[in-house]
């Protein structure tokens, strides 16, 4: 008889190797961080790690993913708002707070960033998640220019690569390994003064 997977504790799994992994990557980068390493962090076996994901590579693109679908789920959440200024501000939010969450976050992004330059499908697979955020931004901001929240002179396709331009800013600027609510503070204090600059 087949052995029943249970799928809460699977997913608990996948979810712990996830962790465990984001932790070793940005402690000892991708190159340097073994398989080994991962079970032994992650409390599983080879065979365990192998049957989530075929390989360092893949695993380390689910790191990087990781929030992914509960990204795409907060914009929906966001579409309807009528009050598109403020849905587009909690959104940037949204995409900004792991920086202020753990302070290997940056150094995670750094490596990443080291990464797509050596790997076409890290590279890929960043890129398609800055289009999928970018193109979130431009449409909150968009409907927030069409609903009178900004003014018209504001280009909606360059203004969203602007902010992704300054949630960037915020994820380099937790490097110094000290978590805290000020760079979510600055953020907010800046995003709302332009947006407000182009009313």
């Amino acid at each position: 008889m087949a052995r029943t997977v249970d799928p809460v504790k699977r997913a608990a799994m996948r979810k712990r190797i996830i962790d465990a992994a984001a932790v070793l990557f940005a402690e000892h980068g991708f190159e340097r961080t073994t398989t080994a390493m991962i079970c032994e962090a992650a409390g599983t076996s080879p065979g365990g790690l192998y049957h989530h994901f075929t390989g360092k590579k893949q695993l380390f693109i689910a790191v990087l993913t990781d929030d992914r679908d509960e990204t795409g789920e907060k914009l929906e959440s966001l579409r309807d708002s009528d009050r598109p200024l403020e849905a587009l501000i909690l959104f940037v939010e949204h995409l900004a707070h792991p920086a202020t969450e753990h302070p290997l976050v940056s150094q995670l992004v750094l490596e990443a960033m080291l990464q797509a330059h050596r790997d076409e499908d890290v590279r890929t697979t960043l890129e398609e998640v800055d289009d999928e955020e970018r193109a979130g931004i431009e449409e909150l901001l968009t409907r927030a220019i069409e609903g009178g929240e900004i003014g018209t002179d504001l280009d909606a396709k360059a203004g969203a690569q602007w902010i992704m331009n300054l949630i960037g800013a915020v994820y380099l600027g937790t490097m110094d390994g000290g978590v805290s609510a000020e760079p979510m503070k600055q953020l907010r204090r800046t995003l709302r003064g332009y947006l407000q600059y182009q009313q």
